[in-house]
């Protein structure tokens, strides 16, 4: 097998990937999927519940840790997803977002969602990394 289409399954002590059967993050070769990821601990405790800009911080610190653990960086992430249960709240999101990825600039999307698994749960997160990805041009477009 190529290690090129090597499959690792990287899991946390969440309670939830059994239950569910998923992996917080799959890498192949040099790319990285971090599964939709909270500010719940694998205690069930949530950071700030409620607070929009600290649990994106939390969760992005969290996610940081998966990237760097199998020798990624931020500067690796080519998208990011968040499902947020206030749209209202779009800057506090957004805010956090733009603290770790400014230069960065990944393709990213944020769409609401009626509720994640716990109510004090307020976003989720999921990235796409490409080891290597880290050197960057700009293009701008019209459409």
């Amino acid at each position: 097998m190529s290690t090129d289409s090597f499959r690792t399954n990287i899991l946390s002590r969440s309670p939830f990937e059994p239950l569910r059967g998923y992996s917080r993050a799959v890498q192949v070769g040099d790319h990285l999927f971090v599964s939709g990821t909270t500010a719940m601990n694998h205690k069930g405790e949530v950071t700030a519940p409620g607070e929009a800009y600290e649990q994106t911080k939390s969760v992005l610190i969290a996610i940081r840790a998966i990237l760097t653990s199998r020798g990624f960086s931020m500067q690796d992430v080519v998208r990011t997803r968040l499902f947020v249960t206030n749209m209202s709240k779009w800057e506090d999101y957004a805010r956090a977002h733009r603290e770790f990825f400014e230069t960065i600039r990944p393709a990213s999307s944020m769409v609401q969602v009626v509720k994640l698994v716990d109510p004090r749960l307020v976003v989720e997160l999921e990235v796409d990394a490409i080891r290597g990805a880290s050197m960057q041009d700009v293009a701008t477009i019209d459409y």
